[in-house]
């Protein structure tokens, strides 16, 4: 039987970073919202993606009074003088472009461990959180009482009706199918190389080491206490059977210049294409696009949470200034004052992307961008290096 009465103020679909937060920071505001994410609970806490936040991030999660969810996640150290990089087996130090704020507020963040940690707070404080909703469909998002339906865990169909929909489903999901095509517009930057990237039950001590080889980039990365995501830049064509076990470990000890320090089980693998994408715009009506399901960014950036992040707590302030004040205009200006964000970090991460690449493999893009790439790659170890003397 179809139920009928529901409400909410923001159904929010999509129960990942972006969701959660976005959900929480309404929650903590005041206003009804409610969550529906088509996974389990289980599914949901455990699925292993690439995650870190910039201080940024870090610092917005604090000024919402929820800073306890990256309490049990890896932070910077102000005494740590950087992230190792390894240039042809020599190490160096650098860091992750910060937008000029401190990297002792960053933090490493396992995905899966500041999900579990953002359902723990969301239901604590009371949060609607709907997990295995299935078949979600989004309807009147052009009107100002747009509703969402979808399937219960039980088999019944459901009918929320709300002020405002949030799109957090990521980049496969549903919600920006709504928007008709000859309105949204996608830009998108291929960078002609793709990244083996493999998990390992191994540690990864330290936290994060990257490689610039003239074989190609390669990167160890935590993903909690007995866990490692691996790259290794490798050309598009490449499969996965082309790359049993021994050749990883191999050919990491090859771009690492030394053996790694624990092999382990290798849980998966899969070869990842390098592009960013990004859609606009990323509002229609009543419908707000958040996170992966408005952009992609290079993993090299390690900024996709941090941007899910930015557009929710943008959303969050939009709709809190909508309810309180009645006054629209973060709302009408949330799509543009994203975007503006979301490309200034496209183009950081481009520019981090092309580096750390280029300098190593020449047969991707040619000698002339090699040495090109190598002198940004000097110049920021320089800088880094003069600064931290």
């Amino acid at each position: 039987m179809t139920q009928q009465n529901e409400t909410a103020s923001v159904v929010i679909v999509g129960g990942g970073v972006a969701g959660l937060t976005l959900g929480t920071f309404l929650l903590r505001s005041g206003i009804h919202c409610t969550i529906l994410e088509k996974h389990s609970r289980e599914h949901v806490e455990n699925r292993q993606r690439a995650g870190s936040l910039d201080a940024s991030g870090v610092r917005t999660l604090r000024q919402w009074g929820i800073e306890e969810v990256v309490e049990e996640i890896s932070t910077g150290d102000s005494a740590d003088p950087g992230m190792p990089l390894l240039v042809d087996g020599q190490k160096r130090l650098w860091k992750m472009d910060g937008h000029g704020e401190d990297e002792a507020d960053s933090a490493f963040c396992p995905q899966q461990v500041l999900v579990r940690n953002l359902i723990k707070l969301f239901l604590r404080d009371g949060g609607d959180l709907r997990f295995e909703s299935e078949d979600i469909s989004l309807e009147g998002v052009e009107t100002d009482s747009p509703t969402v339906r979808y399937r219960a865990p039980d088999g019944s169909a459901k009918v929320i009706s709300c002020d405002f929909i949030a799109g957090s489903d990521g980049y496969h999901g549903v919600s920006r199918t709504v928007i008709p095509e000859d309105v949204l517009k996608c830009d998108t930057h291929e960078f002609g190389y793709a990244w083996l990237t493999i998990l390992a039950e191994v540690p990864a001590d330290p936290l994060a080491v990257m490689a610039v080889h003239s074989r190609g980039f390669a990167a160890q990365i935590t993903r909690g206490p007995n866990a490692s995501r691996l790259y290794l830049q490798c050309p598009l064509t490449d499969s996965v059977g082309q790359w049993p076990d021994e050749r990883i470990w191999a050919e990491l000890e090859t771009r690492f210049g030394a053996p790694p320090a624990v092999r382990g089980p290798i849980v998966s693998k899969q070869v990842v294409p390098l592009r960013g994408v990004v859609f606009s715009p990323m509002s229609h009506g009543r419908l707000y696009l958040v996170g992966d399901a408005a952009h992609l960014i290079s993993p090299m950036s390690a900024e996709g949470m941090s941007l899910a992040l930015h557009d929710a707590e943008a959303l969050a302030r939009a709709v809190v200034k909508h309810v309180d004040e009645g006054d629209s205009s973060l709302l009408k200006s949330y799509s543009d004052t994203c975007l503006d964000y979301i490309w200034e970090r496209q183009a950081a991460a481009v520019w981090m992307t092309d580096t750390m690449h280029d300098s190593g493999d020449a047969s991707y893009r040619g000698e002339f961008l090699r040495k090109v790439a190598r002198a940004n790659l000097e110049t920021l170890t320089q800088q880094r290096t003069a600064a931290q003397s």
